[in-house]
């Protein structure tokens, strides 16, 4: 395995384990709970959502667009997630993060400059890397809000 895709997984297994620690003793209301709820760009997601389509999205682009193994992803599934206890958000991400070792470890540098069909343009697997990191921690933040959220609610 090269140091930079050591350096990714290394910064993706930090963010899976900041994401496990945001459910961390918080009961099945908070991990299905949304802060604001309804639909369009104003209703929020639950952290249980959150966590779904973390893991289906590095899925989704490690194994189908990097790897080129389909997975029928179903991303509408991973925001409708309810009742998915902590146990069974952490191994999704678990399973997810296994899955980009996997995928990652045989490939050599020069695959890093490779081009992939994502969306309606190509990118290189380098960049679709980052963009796994950055979707993460852009979702991370939100977690982190839902979850002060939560609990600056029920302190009540």
């Amino acid at each position: 395995m090269t140091k930079e895709i050591q350096g990714y997984l290394t910064a993706m297994n930090e963010m899976r384990e900041q994401v496990k620690s945001l459910l961390e003793g918080l009961p099945q209301e908070a991990l299905d709970w949304r802060p604001i709820e309804g639909e369009g760009e104003l209703a929020t997601n639950s952290l249980g959502a959150m966590v779904s389509h973390l893991a289906g999205s590095a899925m989704f682009l490690i194994k189908e667009i990097i790897g080129g193994q389909p997975i029928h992803r179903d991303r509408e599934g991973e925001f409708a997630t309810r009742r998915a206890n902590a146990s069974t958000l952490e191994a999704r991400l678990d399973e997810a993060l296994k899955t980009v070792g996997e995928v990652l470890a045989p490939l050599r540098e020069d695959q890093m400059e490779e081009d992939r069909k994502y969306r309606d343009r190509t990118a290189k697997v380098r960049w679709i890397l980052v963009h796994i990191i950055e979707h993460t921690g852009q979702h991370l933040g939100h977690m982190q809000l839902t979850r002060q959220l939560w609990l600056a609610r029920n302190r009540k």
